[in-house]
């Protein structure tokens, strides 16, 4: 068995990967894989870069596999990449529905998770 990365698709690809540039160096890591779901189409990346989210266009993702992310970003363009815009997006945190406490079986037993806003 070999410990090479295995080629991925974008479904798979988990948050927390690394970001490498076209010179295979890292600078960021995948904060969220933006799909298009009426047409089942990969739209791009939003990265944290030191705490900064940028968007990464499917465009210029050149492989995904097991280990990163690689892109054609040249390392002197990766500061100018853009902001992500569009509507907000929220998601459940599933650390929420795993306390033992009461307090976290009732919030379990009627719905009322937590949604934290992306920023």
């Amino acid at each position: 068995m070999t410990d090479e990365p295995t080629p991925i698709a974008y479904t798979a690809l988990p948050p927390g990967t690394p970001v490498l540039l076209s010179d295979g160096s890292p600078f960021a890591k995948v904060e969220t894989v933006l799909h298009i779901e009426d047409l089942d189409l990969f739209d791009g990346l939003v990265v944290d870069m030191d705490g900064e989210l940028r968007f990464v266009d499917a465009d210029h993702v050149a492989a995904i596999d097991t280990s990163a992310v690689h892109t054609t970003v040249d390392p002197a363009a990766a500061k100018d990449l853009p902001a992500p815009d569009g509507p907000a997006v929220y998601r459940a945190d599933a650390s929420d529905a795993t306390g033992r406490s009461l307090s976290d079986k009732l919030s379990r037993w009627f719905g009322r998770g937590r949604w934290e806003r992306d920023q």
